[in-house]
């Protein structure tokens, strides 16, 4: 049973939990740390951009009329709104047996623990098979529609996840909506009308899902991190031990935040 660490790091600004993502796959990437697991949330609430999106997606005015925030995620895919959610982040040596393989494969191995962490909690989870033609002329929204494997309740999409990966690492991160109105992400993207606007809003609530609809309530945000915990560890073989961010990890994470996931030259690339 190989040890990762463990981190639950406190409510955070987007631009801090993008930069301690990347702060941390640097230090697994350089052998400074064990792979870990990150556990975590948003405040305010955030808007995340793909790394290749457009940043003409978004409605700025109606992000400061909410007091969104903004930031440009490493990883790939389209836009969510991170609000009332549990967020999850593996970092791991590019040669950890559990991330090995491609993109596919990997992130298969891990959606297992993700899938059994769920059914803890009652959630009838399965996952997407290959996903039509149709669904790769996607909107600018990250839930409208499941792409191929991907973790669903009845068709509708639970958990959005990406990676990204270097030479080094590869990290996965993902959101697990657990209450809310998941259509409020409409609100802060761009569309030529209201009524445009209106159609994406409902078209997106017939597709994904949280885990209060599914349910008809909503978990704590602990009570469904101690779920994953426990599925990771059973089901990738794993003791994941409590940890802190180290002072470095941190003094980096901040340099980060300055230069990069703060700063409009990195969020207003297109």
């Amino acid at each position: 049973m190989d040890t990762w660490r463990l981190l639950k790091t406190p409510l955070a600004r987007g631009a801090w939990n993008m930069a301690a993502d990347e702060a941390l796959r640097e230090a697994v990437g350089h052998g400074e740390s064990p792979p870990l697991l990150r556990l975590y949330s948003w405040a305010p609430g955030c808007l995340s951009l793909g790394l290749g999106q457009s940043r003409g997606d978004v409605d700025d005015a109606a992000l400061a009329e909410h007091g969104w925030d903004l930031v440009r995620r490493a990883s790939g895919g389209r836009a969510i709104l991170h609000i009332d959610e549990l967020t999850y982040s593996v970092i791991a040596p590019i040669g950890e047996p559990r991330v090995q393989g491609s993109i596919l494969e990997s992130y298969r191995r891990l959606a297992k623990a993700l899938m059994a962490g769920l059914r803890s909690l009652g959630l009838p989870v399965e996952m997407q098979g290959e996903a039509p033609p149709s669904a790769q002329t996607k909107g600018p929204v990250c839930f409208e529609v499941p792409s191929s494997y991907e973790i669903v309740i009845a068709g509708k999409k639970l958990v959005g996840s990406a990676q990204a990966r270097n030479r080094d690492s590869v990290l996965q991160h993902g959101t697990l909506p657990l209450s809310g109105d998941l259509s409020r992400i409409t609100r802060a993207l761009a569309f030529p009308d209201g009524p445009a606007r209106q159609a994406a809003a409902v078209k997106l609530l017939s597709r994904a899902t949280t885990v209060e609809t599914v349910l008809g309530r909503a978990p704590t945000w602990e009570v469904a991190a101690t779920a994953f915990v426990a599925a990771f560890e059973e089901e990738l073989g794993l003791h994941l031990e409590p940890s802190e961010m180290k002072e470095a990890e941190r003094m980096r994470t901040e340099e980060l935040v300055q230069t990069k996931y703060a700063h409009a030259d990195w969020t207003d690339r297109s």
